[in-house]
């Protein structure tokens, strides 16, 4: 829901006096601190809206209406919010979309914002279906080798090549595995993301863990997760328990990894193997806890919460002539708001929410 300009400095205006009373928490982290405590220094930032695949999980068959360009955040834009964010204690962005290498300027913008590590910033994320792995992907890593932290996630659900086609609705299979093992080759750091469907794919799971075997990666498991014009149903969530049970009958030891407070993955090594497995348990077993991530969509809405229907306008404030410290004001505001944890899998079923392709994975 985006809110007007002249809320959003109400907003403002509300959490900058809490500061000054005493309410929120000190000053040098209030920022990006919420009421539980959660300090948040990791944003995602959608590119674009459009994506060169057509993924069940992520948009209808028929597709979504596209955000008119004029109201999308410019490269300039996109540059001053990442400053901001990054000054009031941001220390990881992650580029999604949409696909966001599709973005015509895609290497130019993320080049700008990987320049942030004079603020800084100390590690910048790519998200991405692997289609342009070789030509965009692997040339951003060489470019910011040695400066920043480039981890690279890569949706891929399946091993199958007619499998593939039918969860994507395209072709690119195999440039999709070329590219995760040329980009392992250059010395990327690769997650597999696998969004797990009963009656999809779940039959793949223990294919997916010989994957691991010979190649360095981390496989990571994702609970199916409803947003609009998705088709989830109870029936399609296969849950992180179930994963891990038919993973060990199939005889493999699973060794639990120490994770981080923050993670949102649950990190298993696997005797023998180069790589490691996950499991992204969002449905069964929430992490909301350790929560430390916010979400700038392309539309310049910032979003706290993957499942929150709550969003504010930062486009709008700074087209609006805010200035910085109304900002970062506005930002504080919506983090002071966010809740302890999200609803349960049944209510979100049934809550209006925007596809995934409109919010970045």
């Amino acid at each position: 829901m985006r809110v007007a300009f002249r809320s959003l400095a109400t907003s403002a205006r509300h959490a900058a006096a809490a500061l000054r009373t005493g309410e929120a928490v000190r000053a040098d982290r209030t920022s990006l601190q919420d009421t539980f405590g959660r300090f948040h220094d990791y944003l995602r930032i959608s590119l674009t809206e459009r994506c060169n695949l057509r993924c069940q999980y992520c948009m209808p068959e028929e597709g979504v209406d596209l955000t008119p360009a004029r109201h999308l955040l410019r490269a300039e834009e996109l540059f001053t919010l990442g400053r901001i964010f990054v000054d009031m204690g941001v220390r990881k962005i992650r580029l999604t979309g949409g696909e966001p290498t599709v973005r015509a300027d895609f290497l130019d913008v993320a080049l700008g914002i990987a320049d942030l590590d004079s603020r800084g910033l100390q590690s910048l994320g790519i998200t991405t279906n692997g289609l342009l792995m070789e030509r965009k992907v692997i040339p951003l890593f060489e470019a910011v080798r040695g400066r920043l932290r480039m981890p690279v996630n890569v949706s891929l659900d399946t091993l199958q090549q007619d499998k593939f086609e039918r969860i994507t609705r395209r072709l690119g299979f195999d440039r999709v595995l070329s590219g995760i093992y040329a980009a392992v080759n250059a010395g990327v750091q690769i997650k597999i993301n696998v969004v797990v469907m009963r009656g999809v794919n779940e039959d793949e799971i223990v294919d997916f863990v010989a994957l691991t075997k010979s190649l360095p990666v981390e496989v990571r498991f994702i609970e199916f997760m409803p947003f609009d014009g998705n088709e989830w149903g109870r029936a399609k969530l296969f849950s992180y328990q179930e994963m891990i049970n038919l993973i060990q009958a199939s005889g493999y030891e699973l060794q639990r990894c120490s994770d981080e407070p923050t993670a949102t993955s649950k990190t298993y090594a696997v005797p023998g193997h180069a790589g490691k497995v996950g499991f992204i348990s969002s449905m069964s077993e929430h992490f909301c806890g350790g929560c430390n991530r916010v979400r700038l969509m392309a539309d310049g809405n910032f979003k706290v919460c993957l499942f929150g229907a709550s969003e504010v306008s930062l486009r709008d404030g700074l087209r609006g002539g805010a200035s910085e410290s109304d900002m970062q004001c506005m930002i504080s505001a919506a983090i002071l708001r966010k809740k302890k944890q999200h609803a349960g899998m049944d209510v979100l079923a049934v809550t209006p929410n925007r596809p995934m392709i409109k919010i970045g994975g």
